[in-house]
């Protein structure tokens, strides 16, 4: 652990063993940077953190599992707040919703949304007063997406999580919701559909951190496809849901 007086800031980044959480860690590290590596598997952390050079630390974990998530939060304590907090791990399965087993089903929300609900939980005794918390959404969740199966939905969830916190912690904690586009992950390659303004995990997190650093609650990239997102979601059903069929007929 490198010095304290030589750290500006400790950031724990939750699913960086891959795409835009490996993406991040790389472009964050520094040497007044001390990084928290987080996501199941530990040896894709190790060898970022090697990679990354000495003073990070990492920290394996399932946030669908509270208890591992207690026990990584009473190691990060011990060495002083965080500054932020950017919880990125997700599963994904696209198809028809009809088509989901249901205990795959059952996976994909308890990492995805109620791993979002046991990180909101944790971060307030592990943040410093008006430190920051990151949770990711997708624009997926803006509206009911063909193929998006539960996926969609539980992404939806977490957007309303992290709109409900953003106004019951204001003035302590700096809740921000990030709302990536497609992003070319290990996730995405399994689409079996163009994806339209497809990003690299590096353009994703220059976008994030951009963001981070700036004031507004919603992170969302790129802008040229989520904004039609958003105009689509702005729309009676009348009208969304004709346009949302034909993208599967």
């Amino acid at each position: 652990m490198p010095d304290s007086d030589a750290i500006r800031e400790r950031i724990w980044i939750i699913g960086a063993s891959d795409g835009i959480g490996a993406a991040l860690a790389r472009a964050w590290a520094g040497p007044k940077v001390e990084l928290i590596l987080s996501a199941r598997s530990k040896a894709p952390l190790t060898a970022l953190a090697e990679r990354l050079g000495p003073g990070h630390m990492v920290l394996p974990l399932d946030v669908s599992d509270r208890a591992q998530l207690e026990a990584a939060a009473e190691q990060i304590t011990a060495d002083g707040p965080l500054d932020r907090i950017v919880h990125l791990a997700a599963l994904y399965d696209p198809g028809m919703v009809a088509d989901l087993d249901p205990d795959r089903a059952a996976q994909i929300v308890a990492v995805n949304l109620t791993g979002s609900f046991h990180v909101a939980q944790v971060a307030p005794r592990l943040l410093r007063p008006g430190g920051q918390l990151a949770l990711c959404g997708s624009v997926a969740g803006y509206i009911g997406l063909p193929l998006g199966q539960i996926y969609s939905a539980s992404k939806a969830g977490v957007i309303n999580l992290a709109e409900s916190l953003r106004t019951e912690w204001a003035g302590q904690t700096d809740v921000r919701l990030i709302s990536p586009g497609f992003v070319d992950t290990r996730l995405t390659r399994k689409n079996r559909f163009a994806m339209p303004a497809l990003s690299t995990p590096e353009q994703a997190a220059k976008a994030i951190m951009a963001g981070l650093d700036g004031r507004r609650f919603e992170i969302h990239f790129p802008r040229r496809f989520t904004r039609a997102l958003k105009l689509l979601r702005a729309l009676p059903y009348w009208a969304s849901l004709p346009l949302l069929k034909r993208l599967i007929t």
